[in-house]
């Protein structure tokens, strides 16, 4: 394996993000403050508890996975897309390295920022509300294999990508809905039985719903499913890479 390489993608990718440290941190911690503003202190005022659980405290799941997926996406997906903006992806594509190595260096890169991200959001958290983990390694378990996974299928995106449109465009059409309806802020057993059942088809409701297991030892569907879940998804995200480079899809042309 090409360490000397895997080495060189991560560092200029990690070095991209802390050059922008006030907007790459900054600007999620803002956005989870506020959500804290509207949803814990305005809204947890008329729900006081879910399911034994304060209402402030049973958001700090969602919001950590909602801004974990959208910040792995993002990162992963303008990493491997600038170098074909600035037409320098050939110069990687034919350097002595695989695909599997390039992968391990953008996607790597982007789950540890993603990872970063994550963290603070719950150090900030705890500023508002009294959040006990019941399940530690399952919670960094969880939030690493999340930021894995989408990490991967940022750089999916970044690749099938023609413009900076395209980029935004399934995030923002796509993920972001699934994450607010995936039960990010609410119990899906709050909602009336045909939403439940409708809910269980959004794969981000077994994501968060094992996430906020490892909180609270609580969890609207078997945490086994979540695990299931979030491993199907990886693999799926892995096989769809292996073809694009075996093909050379939007890479090579």
């Amino acid at each position: 394996m090409n360490i000397p390489a895997i080495k060189a993608i991560y560092r200029y990718e990690m070095a991209r993000f802390f050059r922008t440290l006030m907007e790459s941190l900054l600007s999620p911690v803002i956005s989870t403050s506020l959500y804290f503003v509207v949803f814990g202190a305005a809204i947890g005022s008329r729900i006081t508890e879910v399911e034994g659980v304060s209402y402030g405290a049973f958001i700090v799941p969602g919001l950590i996975m909602l801004s974990v997926m959208t910040q792995a996406i993002s990162n992963a997906s303008f990493g491997i897309y600038f170098p074909k903006f600035i037409d320098t992806i050939f110069e990687i594509l034919s350097a002595p390295i695989n695909f599997f190595e390039i992968v391990i260096g953008y996607v790597g890169a982007a789950a540890t920022k993603a990872l970063l991200i994550g963290l603070v959001i719950l150090a900030t958290a705890q500023f508002f509300v009294d959040i006990e983990i019941q399940h530690p390694v399952a919670m960094v378990a969880f939030l690493v294999l999340t930021c894995l996974s989408f990490s991967l299928f940022g750089f999916i995106i970044g690749i099938w990508a023609e413009n900076f449109q395209q980029l935004q465009l399934i995030p923002l059409l796509v993920i972001t809905p699934l994450v607010f309806l995936g039960g990010s802020f609410y119990s899906i057993t709050m909602l009336p039985p045909l939403w439940q059942t409708i809910s269980l088809f959004n794969p981000i409701v077994y994501l968060v719903s094992g996430f906020r297991w490892s909180f609270f030892g609580q969890a609207d569907v078997s945490v086994g499913f979540s695990l299931m879940a979030i491993t199907l998804f990886t693999s799926i995200c892995l096989g769809v890479i292996w073809w694009i480079f075996k093909t050379g899809y939007r890479i090579k042309s």
